[in-house]
């Protein structure tokens, strides 16, 4: 079965990809995860990508980043093939993507002003002063109090922590970040308050973000496309409103189900809009 594209029929040469995924199989001895999957995400959008547990979404956000091998395919950051890259445009590929894991991710026996600059000292070359000037910068932008910078992760509550591997994600002013369950384990709160700051954020500095999330608010508040992971590869991409038209079994009770969201039939129609 083909894959189907909600979006496909858009005019591609209008939008900028800054991630392209062709053809990607991934696997574990005998067991295939991904197979000839295709992916893009666009310059400036905020992409939720979904699926049921265990259908590969981490998988292909590692792969993606060269955390996990690959049995055959293509990804282009930036529009650059990574594989024909030589060394030093790899590092300067990997230095335009932030990632955010699920639990945070920091040292512990680290500050978290020191977490942040991490990246700086492994891709830039600064004074000490500069790359503290920047880590409180990062701070102040994911909403922390300078205080916080001088912190142990032990000392930091679960929404801290998250806000401070962020900045940690944006300490190199990257194009495109990653986002993998930036609102797991967090109050209801506390979850629209991170939603808010990853659209404003985008907004600002003109970010691309890539969240796995399985937040339904996230996926209707902050993301301009959603695409879902099944069968080894994207079923479907497109708008919310598509995903509230879509007849694939598992998106229709996903976001049609008995715990989906409860919306107006007006504001579903409308859903997704541009």
């Amino acid at each position: 079965m083909e894959q189907q594209s909600l979006t496909q029929q858009k005019k591609t040469g209008e939008r900028e990809s800054v991630l392209s995924v062709r053809g990607l199989t991934v696997g574990f001895g005998d067991k295939l995860v991904l197979d000839h999957l295709d992916l893009d995400v666009w310059r400036g959008e905020i992409l939720g990508f979904i699926g049921p547990s265990g259908a590969g979404k981490s998988v292909l956000m590692r792969t993606v980043l060269g955390l996990l091998p690959r049995r055959s395919g293509k990804i282009s950051i930036l529009g650059v093939d990574y594989d024909s890259a030589g060394s030093d445009e790899k590092n300067r590929l990997d230095s335009r993507l932030g990632v955010l894991f699920q639990q945070g991710a920091l040292f512990s026996s680290l500050t978290v002003k020191e977490n942040i600059q991490l990246p700086m000292r492994e891709y830039l070359k600064l004074p000490q002063w500069l790359m503290d000037e920047l880590a409180y910068l990062k701070i102040e932008m994911v909403g922390l109090a300078a205080d916080a910078g001088d912190k142990y992760p032990s000392e930091l509550s679960g929404g801290m922590i998250k806000r401070a591997g962020l900045a940690r994600a944006l300490a190199l002013d990257p194009d495109l970040v990653f986002l993998d369950e930036p609102t797991s384990g967090l109050d209801p709160i506390g979850a629209a308050e991170f939603d808010e700051l990853i659209a404003r954020l985008r907004d600002t500095l003109g970010l691309t973000v890539y969240m796995v999330t399985h937040d339904l608010d996230s996926l209707f508040s902050v993301c301009d496309r959603i695409a879902v992971l099944g069968e080894k590869r994207v079923m479907v991409d497109g708008t919310l409103k598509d995903m509230l038209a879509c007849d694939e079994e598992w998106v229709k009770t996903y976001f049609r189900g008995k715990r989906a969201r409860n919306i107006p039939k007006q504001q579903a129609l409308g859903a997704g809009q541009e």
